[in-house]
């Protein structure tokens, strides 16, 4: 029997129903390219587009209006072989603002540890709790990371399976292959896709994902309906992401949250008032103090 995620909401007496898929746009870019065959690349970006928007993710029912919007640019940073390379790979997706025409980043990220190995005509297939390449395992974690911090906006730790989906990616990486590609293992970094998944599913980050749920539903939702109502659900959702910071100083979802949700926050409580002013800028400075001074334009 198919599952079914429907989300329905009465606002304004009306049922608001909610389904995902994904619609990916696609780039590959090779500023340094200098031996392979630029029409390897073509096939490449061409082959990522189906496999990304083509293959069944979950088992919920979709409209074409209803997918995901997910950009990814594939930039080769190295030629290792004619068929091997290094590359980075900057991914976006967006979820639309309820009563809007306006969409919110969900995920503003960039991994510099992608390796890729592809031959052209070489078919792209992700088979679930089997490893099949690098290159589509990546792109797996990815879609069911979005997947799962999409579902937590509009339902309370609504992502659960998803997670577990990225979870399971992670696990089938052969042991042999994970101590050789670099992104997958906890020892070798702080900011790779291991710790971007532990720190999401970490107790200590409970309070992210319901986070992630008020920002949303009790805040953007209902802007355009009552701004001061929006702001304070906003705000809610801030001080559980101060509470996260102080539980779990180093959590890579804190960081993911400020790259994607820093300008619109700043551009939300330029019109609050002082208090809010004051306390956002405290929240934004400790969990992204590398751009303290972007947050100090909110003003006083």
């Amino acid at each position: 029997m198919k599952h079914l995620f429907l989300l329905c909401l009465f606002v304004f007496n009306a049922l608001f129903v909610v389904a995902q898929e994904m619609n990916f746009t696609v780039s590959v870019n090779t500023p340094k390219l200098q031996t392979a065959d630029p029409k390897l690349f073509d096939n490449l970006e061409n082959d990522l587009r189906e496999f990304l928007n083509n293959t069944v993710w979950t088992s919920d029912v979709f409209s074409q209006e209803e997918r995901i919007k997910c950009n990814i640019q594939l930039t080769i940073s190295e030629e290792l072989s004619p068929t091997t390379f290094s590359a980075d790979l900057q991914i976006q997706a967006v979820r639309p603002i309820y009563g809007s025409s306006d969409e919110t980043p969900i995920i503003s990220h960039v991994d510099k540890d992608v390796l890729i190995e592809y031959e052209q005509f070489q078919p792209l297939q992700y088979t679930k709790n089997a490893y099949d390449q690098n290159l589509t395992s990546i792109m797996a974690f990815y879609v069911y990371m979005i997947l799962a911090m999409d579902y937590d906006t509009f339902a309370p730790f609504g992502g659960e399976e998803y997670y577990q989906e990225a979870q399971n990616v992670m696990t089938t990486i052969p042991p042999g292959v994970a101590s050789s590609v670099r992104g997958w293992q906890s020892l070798e970094s702080n900011r790779n896709r291991y710790w971007m998944l532990e720190s999401v599913m970490s107790p200590r980050a409970r309070n992210f994902r319901q986070a992630l749920y008020d920002y949303h539903r009790s805040g953007l939702d209902v802007m355009i309906t009552d701004t001061e109502v929006a702001k304070e659900g906003v705000m809610g959702a801030m001080e559980l992401i101060s509470g996260v910071q102080k539980n779990y100083p180093q959590a890579m979802c804190l960081q993911m949250f400020a790259n994607a949700k820093s300008a619109e926050i700043i551009e939300i409580f330029k019109k609050g008032n002082s208090s809010q002013k004051s306390n956002i800028q405290k929240i934004m400075t400790k969990i992204d103090a590398a751009n303290a001074s972007a947050y100090r334009s909110i003003g006083r």
